[in-house]
């Protein structure tokens, strides 16, 4: 890959004079959809293991369903360039939400695996196109010099409804059962959909193209996606497993421990990205992995509430700070033209960790069970730490993070 040409001078940089308005009315209205899509999607995300379960569903049955669901979403996302190519970003949008919606109503129209398994991949293929098409339009309606504010606030938003949605969807199948809560993730899904005529349709960046596959040959760009994506497969782990692991008169627990963690991750990509700004995202890979290590291993006393509380409260920590530094890295190692590049490999090392993390785990906890399980993830983490100590400050990231002469 060439040398790329340096990302223009952080926000911090510039003249608060000078700096255009970071909230429009386009973004505002992606907002809408971005919020409705999160909400539906991590409203089911830890309540269709425990469907599987009630269907009768082992561990691994369980497991299947969330990395059915996450590999789907990165078949998806290598999809959608060429569903935005033929039907335009809005198209591609409302149509991702359409898959989201629609199948989640009619989840409990029958049990079984099979059935539990087929809502998943329709389910992952619109939120793939969600976030692509989406995410797509988003970058375009942020000022390129408040890019790291603009990524911070939308970290915030789309990370409410991980908030709510997690601990929400578990209590409310022991309220008011499983049917009322897919109906509740549909609606989510698909009443956002009349807001996507209102977004103005993004036009392709002019310049040199990236490509998926020059991103993986080119390590400043593929090493942040992949420490990123063994965080991703431990953060899928907790959302899956978390609810089977503990005991099972401790539904509340779960609730709160499900709270917990994207409220830590939320909080730390917002700090993280100021200390970005300021410090180099670069240097916080290192610190966000380490403390996701930590957050594991405090999280195999599953038999212990407050242990499983500070656990998954430390790894949402080190899970939001490794979120926001790798895709904060990666914009700043490429031009203008291979946003969409960093944006897809991003979030493919994202879905693709958290599925693989759901199906391996269900086989490794069958083995060893979930607390050894939970360490096994940590020590994964751990192994990982090398690499990003190689990817420290370079000169490539120096010259991104310098003012302009």
């Amino acid at each position: 890959m060439t040398t790329t040409e340096p990302r223009k001078p952080s926000s911090s940089t510039t003249p608060p004079a000078d700096r255009p308005p970071l909230v429009s009315r386009p973004l505002l209205l992606r907002f809408v959809s971005m919020f409705g899509a999160s909400a539906s999607f991590y409203l089911l995300l830890s309540v269709v293991p425990l469907y599987a379960r009630h269907s009768g569903a082992g561990g691994n049955g369980a497991g299947a369903t969330t990395g059915a669901l996450m590999l789907a979403t990165v078949a998806g996302e290598f999809m959608a360039p060429r569903f935005i190519e033929r039907f335009g970003h809005r198209g591609t949008l409302g149509a991702g939400l359409l898959l989201m919606g629609a199948p989640a109503l009619v989840l409990t129209m029958f049990s079984g695996v099979a059935w539990i398994t087929v809502v998943c991949l329709l389910r992952g293929v619109g939120f793939a196109l969600t976030v692509v098409a989406g995410g797509a339009l988003t970058a375009s309606f942020i000022p390129s010099e408040r890019r790291g504010e603009g990524l911070a606030l939308v970290g915030v938003v789309s990370g409410v409804p991980s908030l709510l949605g997690l601990p929400l969807g578990v209590w409310l199948v022991s309220e008011v059962g499983y049917a009322p809560v897919g109906v509740a993730a549909g609606v989510c899904a698909l009443a956002p959909i009349l807001s996507v005529p209102g977004l103005p349709e993004k036009e392709y960046i002019a310049g040199r193209r990236i490509g998926i596959l020059d991103g993986i040959r080119d390590r400043a760009i593929s090493r942040p996606a992949l420490l990123f994506a063994v965080t991703a497969l431990a953060a899928g782990i907790v959302v899956t497993f978390l609810p089977l692991a503990v005991p099972s008169a401790s539904a509340g627990l779960v609730a709160v421990a499900l709270f917990v963690q994207p409220a830590g991750a939320a909080v730390a990509r917002v700090v993280a990205g100021r200390l970005g700004d300021r410090k180099g995202s670069s240097r916080l890979v290192l610190p966000g992995l380490a403390v996701s290590a930590v957050g594991m291993f405090v999280t195999a006393y599953t038999h212990s509430a407050v242990a499983v509380v500070i656990g998954v409260a430390v790894f949402g920590i080190g899970f939001g700070i490794t979120q926001n530094s790798t895709i904060a890295l990666m914009y700043s190692r490429v031009p203008a033209s291979g946003y969409g590049t960093v944006s897809a490999l991003w979030n493919i090392a994202y879905d693709a960790g958290m599925g693989v993390g759901a199906i391996c785990f269900g086989v490794l906890a069958q083995q060893v069970g979930y607390p050894w399980g939970f360490v096994c993830t940590g020590a994964l983490i751990v192994l990982a730490l090398p690499s990003a100590w190689r990817d420290r400050p370079t000169e490539r990231d120096r010259t991104a993070q310098a003012p302009a002469a």
